[in-house]
């Protein structure tokens, strides 16, 4: 037990709450940060819950995309059960995806085919496959037939599709036992509605020791770590700290449309890939899913640290679920039947930050890899970049048992 030890951890998404919750088992007084009015506030709680197995990063040959998240993936079942405590049974997506090829897809259909069988083969051959959302270890991309994708969409511009087994999870429902969990802790102490500005050693010029946080406040008492775990402004507080943001990235405010039917609608869970296009998930027959890119992009910028989501110019929230709704309809007539029964929808949205920039109709756009993420250091102040939303807990618990060993 770290009795005595003190964390600031900043952020309350995903990967903050699961960081703080790690901590608190080790017997780790934890201040948890959030500039919101509450834990889960962005795209930790809004977003599709695809728990990755890397069948997306199709514009990434090398497989390196595939394999950085493969791990996470397939543990984030059992973590997250642990950690919280209840079964995710209830709220992961009952059938597998299918990954549709846009007929101006970044990556063509044979290679799109001979990429989904590569990385079918690594899940194959994890050891944790079994362990996934689903059993895994027979893992296939299987090939629609001509009468089956045409059941799935009669567009001109789909032009194959693939069953891959992944699946997704109500992203809603885990977001509120997390804050359930973290206000539970005697360990944690929540300071929302606080925006940290920085960081700065207590003693000058000895980052190994305690740190404090410099928040619009004020600054506060010493911790003995700081671990910055934001999305949306992460690299404006490393800066404070010495590490400079290196490379290329992009901070997108993205919005979808999540919705209930009044009844069950029998409709399968679709991506259509690879490029700037959109994906619809069906957990239960009556919560969706529902996004289009273009349309729920509200701003891509490679500023340090974008400005606040209030200050962007939001559509109206009917007007944008119709545009979403359309798209989709084209290429997916099915989704009429979605629309004919829902019985309310919400748009909802968040920053993501990717270490990448680019258009995602541009095949060479480092957007369409997702490898370069991880922990940067300097002495007892550590940064978190999460990369996904699926590989979260899985990175929290590795981060916590570096720095304090396993309970």
């Amino acid at each position: 037990m770290n009795t005595h030890a003190r964390v600031a951890v900043l952020g309350a998404g995903i990967m903050g709450c699961s960081v703080a919750l790690y901590l608190a088992r080790r017997g780790v007084s934890v201040t948890l940060f959030d500039e919101a009015e509450a834990p889960f506030c962005g795209a930790s709680r809004w977003n599709e819950g695809k728990i990755h197995l890397g069948y997306i990063y199709s514009a990434d040959p090398t497989l390196r995309s595939a394999l950085h998240v493969l791990e996470g993936s397939l543990q984030f079942r059992p973590l997250l059960e642990d950690l919280l405590g209840t079964s995710l049974q209830a709220v992961i997506s009952e059938q597998d995806d299918i990954y549709l090829c846009h007929r101006n897809s970044v990556v063509p259909v044979d290679a799109m085919a001979h990429y989904l069988d590569n990385v079918s083969d690594k899940v194959r051959d994890h050891p944790a496959a079994s362990h996934y959302l689903a059993d895994v270890s027979q893992a296939r991309a299987r090939r629609l037939p001509s009468e089956a994708l045409g059941a799935v969409s009669d567009s001109e511009h789909i032009v194959a599709g693939f069953h891959v087994p992944e699946r997704s999870v109500e992203t809603n429902w885990i977001a509120n036992r997390f804050v359930a969990a973290v206000h539970a802790n005697p360990k944690i102490t929540l300071r929302c509605e606080e925006r940290v500005l920085g960081a700065i050693p207590a003693t000058a010029g000895n980052p190994q020791g305690p740190w404090r946080i410099q928040t619009a406040q004020g600054t506060t008492e010493s911790f003995s770590h700081v671990i910055n775990a934001l999305w949306q402004g992460r690299m404006a507080i490393d800066q404070t700290v010495g590490i400079e943001p290196s490379g290329v990235w992009s901070n997108r405010y993205r919005q979808s449309l999540f919705l209930r039917t009044s009844e069950p609608v029998q409709t399968p869970c679709a991506i259509v890939a690879t490029g700037p296009f959109g994906d619809i998930k069906n957990y239960n027959g009556r919560d969706f899913y529902l996004s289009w890119y273009p349309d729920g992009l509200r701003l891509d910028s490679a500023a340090v640290e974008p400005p606040a989501a209030h200050t962007l110019n939001m559509p109206n929230p009917a007007a944008l679920s119709m545009d979403i709704l359309n798209h989709l309809e084209e290429l997916l007539p099915w989704v009429r039947k979605i629309r004919s029964r829902i019985e309310h929808a919400r748009i909802e949205g968040g920053w993501v930050f990717a270490a990448g920039r680019g258009e995602l109709s541009d095949p060479v756009s480092s957007l369409h890899k997702r490898c370069d993420y991880g922990v940067q250091r300097v002495g007892n102040y550590l940064s978190i970049d999460t990369g996904k939303y699926s590989t979260a807990p899985w990175t929290a618990q590795q981060l916590v048992y570096k720095l304090f060993g396993d309970t």
